[in-house]
């Protein structure tokens, strides 16, 4: 490997959601850009093949079985997780790792990573996330602002194709939308009654990466209308949802710049101290386990957080003997992610006559009404809502036993509305909340990763006050049958963690800089979940999407200025 003549200007780790859009910014400017994906190779369209397959086509309807999910008791918690879909995940007994506290790490190991099974709900992160954690005192400085990032991310609603309102909110800002999916009658009820009596709280209809309108831009890259039939983790044929299959990778692939090989395992960043960069990385064939090292003058790491941060935690060297750029060790620190564990489920008798057609893919969101402008409840940081209103058929439990003729007749009748709410809170980053690596080693000879991350009495003290105000809100909004509940599920769940490679303006206290860009090797840039500072309010996914648009505008500009 010959640092004069590197194989590639760009080596890109992770083909997921960020390392696609990587690929399609570098390979768009004309770089010849490597994608390493560890996992299999999964074709658009060909490759979806449960997409078209009815329950009663499947053994067991599509349901997993008991001893499958005895076998599998992590994956198998998630929500996407099922007989359509058990080929996207890795199975609990194929990437072990070590839990000092309960943490469920979901993973998907193939090309396009989890954008083929993530939610899809994409907010803009406002001002408040950007400051809350300098502001009310339990986070560093975002080295970036709003304004920084409002450019990128319209550059990238506008790819990949984001339904919703312009609502006005300063809380959830307005982006650039394609036309939004409609709340059903109970839902716009309850949007209205929220209003009324909470006038500092709104309820909007979510925002998610689905094509409601196919523009021209969607239609280049070979994508068409949603339908409305939520099958969307099994791989949408249509395009319709935004994946890294679907858009990303063919776009860069159609520019000629881009190579793309799987099962590649990276086990490390190399690092040269005469230059005091990065020269590439060593991977480890996953069905050979043969070695190889490709070279490069720029390395985006994008394995999706926990692994981002283990492959720099393993990439050890004379000059960096805990890690790469860890002089302040700090890597594999303040791990964060998003608090689910509130939930409240009522009925509502309104509206007997209406119904709704087709399966929306998105919630009605109400964004983060507490320490807004400044810290005003008993804990730190925000948390939002969402909930939805569903037309249930009738049930014996709902009206009482009921048999023959009038069981039928019944049976025939829609029963009341079902209402389902849940929180998604902000988490204060705690240094003691991280990941490291075992002494023990998985069957490639890599360091086994430890997490150690759990709850703080601020998440109980934001729970408690989701709880209560959950149910209050529900109650005023003529609800019955109220029910609010813990899942008492443990980290990792919400698919959502973030940190451990963090951004930062003092190298002593982070590990990159405004730009993703290692402080302390300069060709190397972190832009996946790994390099949050802190985790805000909004889903995490679009924020991860513009950072890294941003980075590699940055880092072209410094590959030909040949600084980099």
């Amino acid at each position: 490997m010959d640092p004069l003549t590197p194989d590639f200007d760009v080596i890109v780790i992770g083909s997921g959601i960020s390392g696609g859009w990587a690929a399609k910014e570098f390979c768009d400017k004309g770089f010849k850009t490597l994608v390493l994906e560890r996992g299999k190779d999964v074709k658009h369209v060909e490759d979806y093949t449960t997409a078209n397959t009815a329950p009663w086509e499947m053994e067991y309807h599509g349901r997993i079985t008991q001893k499958e999910r005895e076998e599998n008791p992590i994956v198998s918690k998630c929500y996407a997780y099922g007989r359509t879909t058990e080929h996207f995940f890795v199975k609990d007994n194929e990437h072990p790792y070590q839990q000092v506290r309960p943490f469920d790490w979901i993973r998907a190991y193939q090309v396009g990573g989890k954008s083929l099974l993530w939610a899809r709900q994409v907010q803009r992160w406002s001002r408040f996330e950007f400051e809350r954690p300098q502001r009310d005192g339990y986070g560093i400085a975002w080295p970036i602002t709003y304004d920084d990032l409002a450019p990128w991310y319209t550059h990238v609603e506008q790819f990949i194709g984001v339904s919703g309102n312009n609502d006005g909110l300063e809380e959830v800002p307005d982006g650039a939308f394609l036309p939004p999916w409609e709340m059903n009658a109970i839902e716009k009820h309850i949007q209205k009654e929220i209003k009324r009596q909470y006038p500092n709280r709104t309820a909007v209809i979510g925002r998610c990466a689905h094509l409601t309108a196919a523009k021209e831009i969607h239609r280049e890259q070979g994508r068409n209308q949603c339908m409305a039939r939520t099958r969307c983790e099994r791989g949408c044929p249509l395009g319709a949802y935004f994946s890294s299959n679907a858009s990303t990778l063919p776009w860069a692939k159609k520019t000629g710049n881009l190579q793309l090989k799987t099962h590649q395992i990276v086990s490390k960043i190399l690092y040269d101290p005469k230059t005091e960069k990065a020269t590439g990385v060593e991977v480890i064939d996953a069905y050979t386990k043969a070695v190889k090292r490709y070279s490069a003058r720029v390395v985006f790491v994008n394995a999706a957080t926990i692994n981002s941060n283990s492959i720099l935690l393993n990439s050890t060297s004379e000059r960096f003997p805990n890690g790469l750029g860890n002089d302040n060790g700090l890597l594999g620190r303040y791990l964060s992610f998003h608090n689910y564990r509130g939930q409240v489920t009522a009925i509502h008798r309104g509206a007997p006559e209406a119904y709704y057609y087709g399966r929306r893919p998105t919630s009605i969101m109400i964004p983060s009404f507490r320490n807004k402008t400044r810290q005003d409840a008993a804990f730190q940081g925000g948390y939002m809502m969402f909930y939805s209103a569903t037309r249930q058929g009738w049930t014996q439990q709902q009206e009482g036993a009921a048999f023959g003729t009038d069981y039928i007749n019944k049976s025939a009748q829609p029963g009341p509305w079902s209402i389902y709410m849940m929180m998604q809170g902000e988490t204060v980053p705690q240094k003691n909340n991280r990941v490291y690596l075992s002494n023990q080693k998985d069957r490639y000879g890599i360091p086994k990763v430890t997490l150690d991350v759990g709850y703080t009495q601020n998440d109980e003290l934001m729970l408690a006050d989701f709880l209560e105000q959950g149910a209050a809100m529900l109650k005023k909004a003529g609800c019955e049958q109220i029910n609010a509940y813990e899942t008492h599920q443990a980290p990792g769940l919400d698919i959502h963690e973030m940190g451990g490679v963090r951004m930062g303006n003092d190298p002593s206290t982070s590990l990159l800089n405004q730009y993703n860009q290692m402080h302390l090797c300069k060709n190397v840039f972190v832009t996946d979940g790994a390099c949050m500072p802190s985790t805000g309010v909004q889903n995490p996914s679009l924020t991860f999407m513009a950072i890294t648009a941003r980075a590699v505008d940055y880092a072209a500009v410094q590959l030909k200025n040949r600084s980099t």
